[in-house]
Parts: C-alpha cells; sequence; structure tokens
C-alpha cells in the first residue's frame, strides 16, 4: 500500500511539473543486451545506507562487470563505480550503486544501468535497461519531502541534556504563500534512539508554527547495534501535506549530533 502511495504521489508530483502542464509522457522502450539482464531493486540495507539502490544483474554468458552507472531522465547522473565481478552463465548478482538528486519535473522510465563488461578478452560499453519500480519509489519520496520543504520550514531547537535524555522542540513553520493543510502524523525511531512527544498525533499546523516538544532516549545499549547502526540519527517525520505524504528526517545540525552521541556515550557507558 505504501509503494502504491508513493507511486501515486510521484504520478501527480511529475505531471505538475514546475507548475505548467505537462504533456503526455510515454516512456520508450529500451532494447534487450545479450548476455545481460537487469532489474533496480532497494533493499533494507541501501534505506539504511541512503542515496543507492541495487542493480540486480543476470548473466547468460561468462563475463566481468569492470564499471556501472544507473541512467535515468529525472536523476542526475554519477560518476561510474569501479567493479570487478565475474559472473557465471545464469547468475545473479545484486551491485550497490548511488544514485544522484531527483529532478521532479521528468519521468523516471526509462530507467537503465550503464555496464562496462569485459568478455572473451574484449571490454564493451553496454546500456542495459533495468525491469523493476524501485527508482520511481525513491523519486516519489524525494519529491514528496521536496513538496514539503517548498510549504514548511522544520528545524529542531533548544536541545538540553539530562541524565538519560535530550529534550527540546520539533518546529514546524508554515511558509508565506502556501496554505496546504498540513498534519503530523507520526514520528519515528532510529535503530539507536527513540524520540517520543507528549503532543498528540496527528496534529496540524496551523497559520504560522506548530511546536511538537521532544525527548530522546536511548531505544538500545546493545553492543552490535552501537557498532553497526549506520543511521543512528536519522528520525522520519511523517507528515501530510494536501493530498501528498512527505518523510522527513529531523534536520540535526552537527552540534546537535554530537549531542546525541554523548547522550549514547553517557547512558551505554
Amino acid at each position: 500500500m505504501r509503494r502504491a502511495a508513493l507511486l501515486g504521489t510521484l504520478a501527480v508530483l511529475l505531471a505538475a511539473g514546475c507548475g505548467a502542464e505537462a504533456p503526455a509522457f510515454s516512456a520508450p522502450s529500451l532494447p534487450p543486451v545479450d548476455g545481460l539482464t537487469g532489474e533496480v531493486v532497494r533493499l533494507r540495507t541501501d534505506e539504511a545506507v541512503g542515496g543507492q539502490v541495487q542493480v540486480r544483474l543476470t548473466a547468460t554468458e561468462p563475463l566481468t562487470v569492470t564499471a556501472l552507472a544507473l541512467q535515468s531522465p529525472a536523476f542526475a547522473g554519477r560518476p561510474a563505480t569501479a567493479e570487478a565481478t565475474d559472473y557465471r552463465p545464469g547468475q545473479t548478482i545484486d551491485l550497490p550503486v548511488p544514485f544522484g538528486a531527483v529532478d521532479c519535473a521528468r519521468p523516471v522510465e526509462p530507467v537503465a544501468a550503464r555496464v562496462t563488461v569485459t568478455r572473451g578478452g574484449v571490454s564493451e560499453d553496454l546500456v542495459v535497461p533495468l525491469a523493476g519500480d524501485a527508482l520511481a519509489t525513491v523519486a516519489a519520496e524525494e519529491c514528496a519531502v521536496a513538496q514539503f520543504a517548498a510549504a514548511v520550514t522544520l528545524e529542531v531547537r533548544g536541545l538540553t541534556d539530562g541524565p538519560d535524555d535530550v529534550r527540546g522542540d520539533v518546529v514546524l513553520t508554515r511558509v508565506t504563500g502556501h496554505d496546504e493543510d498540513v498534519v503530523v502524523t507520526a514520528l519515528g525511531r532510529s535503530v539507536l534512539l527513540e524520540p517520543v512527544t507528549p503532543t498528540d498525533l496527528p496534529a496540524t499546523l496551523g497559520d504560522d508554527e506548530l511546536v511538537l516538544p521532544l525527548r530522546i532516549t536511548l531505544a538500545t545499549c546493545e553492543s552490535h547495534v552501537l557498532a553497526e547502526a549506520k543511521k543512528p540519527f536519522a528520525f522520519p517525520l511523517r507528515v501530510q501535506v494536501g493530498e501528498t505524504e512527505a518523510v522527513p528526517d529531523l534536520p540535526l545540525s552537527d552540534a546537535q549530533r554530537a549531542q546525541l552521541q554523548e547522550l549514547v556515550d553517557r547512558v551505554c557507558r
């Protein structure tokens, strides 16, 4: 259900473009490539790391992938990632690849991987069509957050230390000229820390600002979590802006992140 909603959001945002009526778009198809088929997927580890997806390549003949990059009209190009991955016939391997900034006025399709392979001692540059809707989901999420940021500023203010917590406020302020309904529906935790607000949610932003008191405590001090947490200070705020759901992370300064790290050190020592 969440993926369907995000893809619906993307369709609305791409149709809206920059405010002008967008022409109907029919994504051109890319020709298949001999020896390789592909799919773009996003794993939980990709969501934890952020900024990347997996290109799942299946080979029908022996070859070595030596470089890889994503290609989509909606995503800024990134330099190819160097690889040295050998494929046997019939073998499928996921390769992580970063994605660039999203242009919400452009279509996501067609999605492809620019792949450099070596086979039979010869190096070739290929454009492999990619199935799957992972990049469309990413674009929907990024564009929803951009729509939120255009309508509302989001801040974390006044963090103060307690013996076993950090307290402050989450402040949403309406941007002048934007009158969309804005409703905060949930505040999520990271794998390491638990943020809570005593304010009953959902809570609605009025004409000016909405202040949500904030208390952050340790969710766990397990050693493997402390060692492996990739985004320990990422707290997703679920917000409905008009008809669009956005999930921005609470914005934290370097000083605020350091303050939360001191909380972890203090409580888990």
